[in-house]
């Protein structure tokens, strides 16, 4: 189903106009199942601009998402796009894999790797002018995103790290007025020459986008308090209720919970949207 998905997908680079985007890598558990004593744990690869998963594998209860990082993107075609994935995958071995498979990464860096952090935090940022701004809102919170690029020198504790990045994240309460910043870095395997800083800052941003995703499926769909519980069904209902999402979006739905609605009172326009034949 991943492989139909993401044939009906966009493209990975928009050859128009150059855009870079690709699949995030996040992990999501599905609270309400019960297999082995654990809740079922999903690794899935989600694609940026229409949030389709093109790939998922269940993390078994003993085990991490780590060990699942290079079988989930064995699975997909990496050439040309490029991975992200939180601070748990920035990871040696997970940058050689994509970087062995044709694509390219940009990769989150927290304190599991507290010496790139500490060389990244002492790279010359404030010599560096503010090279985007984007601003959202959602979620009863408004965010500006501040983003600087700064070229790697040689010596980074990073193989293939040719870019950093230093992204302030000031995000403002509606209703409280409370304002929190929060400075992130992360690095890239993208040259100077392949994507500016806008296209950064967007892939950065699409990254933490996608990590929306399960709340959709728990508000939406229910998938929290679903019944299907053991084994590997709930793992295939959450494929199914990704099927479901991304052909709404394809049918130019933003509210997923109004097109479900729609769709769920209209079951003849759901099935209108699959190409079955007889």
């Amino acid at each position: 189903m991943g492989t139909w998905l993401a044939r009906y997908a966009a493209d990975p680079v928009d050859e128009a106009d150059g855009t870079l985007v690709g699949p995030a890598v996040d992990g999501t558990t599905v609270r309400g199942s019960r297999t082995d004593g654990a809740a079922v744990h999903l690794l899935a690869a989600a694609l940026h601009a229409c949030q389709t998963v093109i790939a998922q594998r269940q993390v078994t209860a003993k085990s991490n998402e780590i060990p699942a990082f290079a079988p989930l993107l064995d699975r997909i075609d990496l050439r040309g796009v490029v991975v992200t994935a939180d601070a748990m995958h920035t990871r040696r071995a997970h940058a050689e894999h994509v970087i062995a498979a044709g694509g390219h990464y940009l990769l989150v860096v927290k304190d599991n790797q507290k010496k790139l952090r500490k060389q990244l935090r002492h790279l010359p940022w404030r010599q560096i002018p503010l090279q985007a701004r984007t601003t959202g809102a959602g979620h009863g919170r408004r965010e500006v995103r501040r983003l600087k690029v700064c070229t790697a020198r040689p010596g980074l504790l990073f193989p293939h790290a040719v870019q950093a990045l230093e992204i302030k994240r000031r995000g403002t309460n509606l209703t409280t007025g409370k304002a929190e910043t929060k400075t992130v870095y992360a690095v890239t395997s993208l040259p100077p020459d392949q994507a500016g800083p806008a296209q950064r800052a967007e892939l950065a941003h699409d990254h933490w986008s996608v990590e929306a995703l399960p709340h959709v499926t728990d508000v939406t769909f229910g998938e929290n308090a679903s019944r299907v519980r053991t084994g590997t069904a709930p793992r295939a209902m959450a494929t199914l209720r990704s099927l479901a999402i991304k052909l709404m979006r394809q049918a130019g739905r933003t509210n997923i919970a109004a097109a479900a609605d729609h769709y769920r009172s209209r079951p003849q326009h759901a099935t209108a949207m699959l190409p079955l034949t007889a």
